[in-house]
């Protein structure tokens, strides 16, 4: 039974492709919700518009996704966090950029408005900017408690965010992260822009996943103008995906390592990066392949010498990769400090819906190549890896076998390359028009919505990264960890500042 079937809802919006949204009342939100909390489907992704707010749903088997709109009244809607956990930060977001508030919400502190902004509520009705009152951590109360306040500003070269700790010696009780500080207001940015300049922005959401952002704008805007890019892009679109999976999962595995003290793991999994931005570099003219894809299809044509740096890549990653892994596999001070470290419950993972390979390491299989899937992925052959231990162990050996299977996609990829055009033209159909994209970055699912005007351009443009959902999970990953261990917990999980800040 599909979702939709399931939720009483007034029609649906015929301009929105390539799923169905659907206009609901009271009713039909609180089903929603229901459903939601009985597990039934999962929270896909939360945003505000001018005057509504929309939920997007995905099925219980992964391959039905519904859009729910709900008009606000006197700027208030059902609080979905307040039976649904995963849905509280997007609410106090929901609220801090456009105003709108969830009636019953359980935490109505702000969360991207730190009290920079120069006027609040960004994307509604703007009001001046108030000087805020000082966050309210949540307490904790016990005997010998302490806390630890870390960043936003650390040691390394890192992207900055808050870390409360509440400790009992060395052991973490709770840790309560404070985001935001790398809003740049991305959103707002793209209202009224071409949708050329809208892809470039979505590209630099957050700058690890360009490819990824890049392809669910694309498909978002191919969606909702009814336009289908030519197959050899398509199949371009797969192998920058792949080559840029292969070079941040290299770069995790060693970081990860290193923060256990095995650098030498850390230096060997660099050489790997390396050579994968170079290859990028080669075939595409960018080490990120930033800006490569477009609506319509792709910018660029791989080099006519791409395909053999291609080959020399996956040449180099076979001979060494498997001695790193056996290396990885069989130091023991290294297992120590990964193995029952940082476990997240797959009862955690199923309810926040978490994507990529936090979700993969505690038993939930969605990888949105296979389900619901999109072109060329539908035709190629590959497994979505899956282990149940949640521990940073477990995070790296899905990264580990995910690379095994990116080398195999990026064979089938080059063997099954067709030839022919590379863009498909874009044009305004005079209508406005709403689109959805859905790909499966390195780090989990990127979620893109979009509504163009009838000219073209964009009117709202909402992005949600994977990390909205594995952020909150890292907060229990630590608890009952040592403090010495959040590095290592928190590099496993390697959430995106940028991508979830917007």
């Amino acid at each position: 039974m599909a979702l939709l079937d399931t939720i009483t809802h007034r029609g649906t919006a015929k301009q929105h492709r390539p799923w169905p949204r659907a206009i609901v009342t009271d009713d039909g939100w609180r089903q929603a919700i229901d459903q939601l909390t009985a597990g039934k489907c999962t929270l896909l992704g939360l945003w505000g518009d001018a005057g509504d707010v929309h939920m997007a749903l995905l099925g219980e088997t992964f391959d039905d996704i519904a859009v729910l709109s709900y008009a606000c009244k006197d700027g208030q809607y059902p609080s979905v966090g307040a039976r649904h956990p995963p849905a509280i930060r997007l609410e106090r977001t929901i609220r801090d950029l456009f105003g709108l508030e969830g009636t019953g919400a359980l935490d109505t502190r702000s969360w991207l408005d730190l009290g920079f902004w120069n006027v609040r509520h960004p994307l509604g009705k703007k009001k001046p900017a108030q000087k805020p009152a000082p966050y309210a951590f949540l307490p904790a109360e016990g005997e010998g408690l302490h806390q630890i306040p870390v960043g936003p500003v650390h040691a390394g070269i890192i992207e900055p965010g808050h870390f409360r700790f509440t400790a009992n010696g060395e052991h973490v009780v709770r840790l309560e992260q404070r985001l935001g500080y790398v809003h740049k207001g991305i959103e707002s940015l793209m209202a009224g822009t071409t949708l050329d300049d809208a892809a470039k922005l979505a590209g630099r959401t957050s700058g690890d996943s360009t490819v990824a952002y890049a392809f669910a704008f694309a498909q978002a805007a191919e969606a909702a103008l009814q336009v289908k890019a030519p197959p050899r892009a398509l199949y371009l679109r797969a192998l920058m995906s792949e080559i840029e999976r292969l070079a941040n999962h290299f770069g995790d595995i060693g970081a990860i390592c290193n923060d256990a003290s095995f650098s030498l793991m850390h230096a060997q999994c660099g050489i790997l990066r390396e050579r994968t931005l170079r290859a990028a570099e080669a075939c595409f003219g960018h080490r990120l392949m930033m800006d490569a894809i477009v609506p319509g299809g792709v910018a660029r044509d791989i080099a006519a010498d791409g395909a053999a740096h291609v080959q020399a890549l996956l040449t180099g990653v076979r001979r060494l990769f498997p001695r790193l892994v056996d290396l990885y596999d069989n130091t023991a001070s290294l297992q120590d400090r990964t193995v029952t470290t940082g476990i997240v419950k797959p009862d955690y993972v199923r309810q926040f819906g978490a994507g990529g390979y936090v979700g993969r390491a505690s038993g939930r299989g969605f990888d949105a190549r296979r389900t619901p899937g999109y072109a060329p992925y539908i035709d190629l052959k590959f497994d979505v890896p899956v282990l149940t231990a949640g521990d940073v162990n477990a995070r790296i050996w899905i990264r580990i076998r995910e690379v095994e299977q990116s080398l195999a996609l990026i064979e089938q990829i080059l063997a099954r390359l067709p030839d022919g055009k590379i863009q498909a033209a874009i044009k305004p159909n005079g209508k406005i028009c709403e689109g959805l994209g859905l790909t499966e970055a390195f780090r989990g699912d990127v979620l893109i919505w979009l509504r163009l005007d009838g000219k073209g351009r964009v009117e709202r443009c909402h992005l949600r990264d994977a990390s909205w959902f594995q952020w909150p999970l890292l907060e229990t990953a630590v608890e009952g960890n040592i403090v010495a261990d959040f590095p290592l917990c928190n590099k496993s999980f390697n959430c995106s500042y940028s991508g979830h800040d917007l």
